[in-house]
């Protein structure tokens, strides 16, 4: 059996694969990233008794990181296409460093709410400058699996990062729990200072290499295109646009709805303790992270270089994945834990196999030098349902006690992500240029 990370020939030399260390790096710092949002999720009782805060409170609190993030979307990618990843990715990363030590020295609910708004502000780029970078450094047959390497950190970060991060919750405090997001933070910065670099500037990177990737449909660097890519009322107009937004948008509505009210739904629903809910929190997310690898990301590049059609491919994963999202609905009537977390398993997993081909379709339909500024739209729409996401479930458990009506929501505007991805989105090939 081939392994995952099949060696690339040209003839019969194998191309160096200094691009996979790239991936992995910016794996590194989506992980990190997470860190600092599943680390709120589980601090709630804590900070419950530090601060007095109510369901409905705590609902705000938690998508306050998500307000900042999600205005800051549509600069970010522009600013990304026009000054580039290096750049941006080292002030955006500085700036998140500073804002967890910021949480963690808080001295009341405004300071620690101005600590999560600046959270927001620097870790705004990340999600579009990956999908640029990907862009640059990847052929798009393996774009995929590089993709889901970023991706499937999301789902790692709160499978290892929930259970970590309750631990030393419990054994130090909530206080010493947002440092050691923040230590983790600036080592990533110090990574990301040192080893990223754009291909046409990394002088490590062998020529065998750098033309693999080029003939391989490698979105081109284009200095003088960069400085005015696509406009984004025109990326605004366009139908598949809209379809991706509106599909990822459902997405992320569940992914959030979980990713910070998981541990509390846990502990209430089946009358468990921290501890306990937070290593079952574990379960879900670390099946995300196989279905984001092997599902939406080995698969998928697997189809596409055996000669499957690659729009075909993407599209079923899209569409598949999002209906198996469905699965919230069986989470709503389950009775026991381990139908709770079968049914939020196979939701999340079908989900996260999505996901990274979702991200992996900006930097295959963008316009050139576009994919910063289209990524930005993307996670714009996105954050949208980050914030509603946690806010509307803490208005519904309070007024109801009870998840049910929350998983409904999620499992409805999921629907209207499936018929996005079908007529909107349709088939998956790049728009046109202005």
């Amino acid at each position: 059996m081939q392994t995952i990370m099949q060696v690339a020939t040209i003839g019969a030399q194998p191309v160096p694969r200094r691009r996979w260390g790239i991936a992995f790096l910016l794996g590194f710092g989506v992980l990190v990233n997470y860190f600092d949002r599943v680390n709120l999720s589980v601090s709630q009782a804590a900070l419950q008794s530090a601060f007095g805060i109510s369901p409905v409170t705590f609902g705000y609190l938690l998508s306050a990181y998500s307000w900042t993030y999600a205005a800051f979307q549509l600069p970010s990618g522009i600013i990304l296409d026009r000054f580039g990843v290096k750049l941006i990715g080292r002030f955006g990363t500085l700036l998140w460093s500073v804002a967890s030590f910021a949480a963690a020295i808080s001295t009341g609910l405004a300071g620690f709410f101005g600590a999560r708004l600046l959270l927001g502000v620097g870790e705004a780029p990340t999600f579009p400058a990956n999908a640029k970078a990907i862009g640059y450094w990847f052929p798009a047959q393996e774009r995929s699996l590089a993709t889901a390497i970023f991706d499937s950190a999301a789902k790692l970060a709160s499978a290892l990062g929930v259970p970590a991060m309750g631990l030393v919750l419990l054994y130090f405090g909530w206080r010493w729990s947002f440092a050691a997001t923040g230590l983790i933070s600036l080592l990533y910065f110090i990574l990301f200072y040192c080893f990223y670099r754009n291909p046409s500037e990394d002088q490590s990177l062998s020529v065998a290499e750098r033309d693999f990737i080029l003939q391989g449909g490698a979105q081109p660097e284009d200095r003088g295109r960069a400085a005015k890519g696509a406009p984004l009322k025109y990326l605004l107009r366009q139908r598949k646009v809209w379809g991706l937004v509106l599909g990822f948008a459902s997405y992320n509505y569940t992914f959030y709805l979980l990713l910070t009210w998981l541990p509390s739904y846990l502990s209430s629903a089946h009358h468990i303790d921290l501890l306990h809910s937070v290593l079952y929190t574990s379960v879900p997310w670390l099946f995300a992270t196989f279905t984001d690898i092997v599902m939406g990301g080995w698969l998928v590049d697997k189809l596409i270089q055996h000669g499957r059609d690659p729009s075909f491919v993407r599209q079923a994963i899209l569409v598949g994945g999002t209906t198996l999202g469905l699965g919230m609905l069986g989470a709503a009537y389950a009775h026991s834990i381990v139908m709770d977390l079968l049914w939020i398993s196979l939701a999340i997993g079908g989900l996260s196999a999505a996901s990274p081909v979702g991200w992996s379709i900006p930097s295959l339909i963008a316009p050139r030098e576009s994919v910063g500024t289209l990524g930005g739209i993307l996670n714009f729409g996105n954050q949208l349902s980050a914030i509603a996401a946690p806010i509307a479930t803490g208005y519904v458990v309070q007024a109801t006690h009870s998840f049910f009506l929350a998983f409904g929501a999620a499992a409805a505007f999921l629907l209207v992500g499936v018929v996005a991805y079908i007529f909107l989105l349709g088939r998956i090939e790049t728009i046109p240029e202005p």
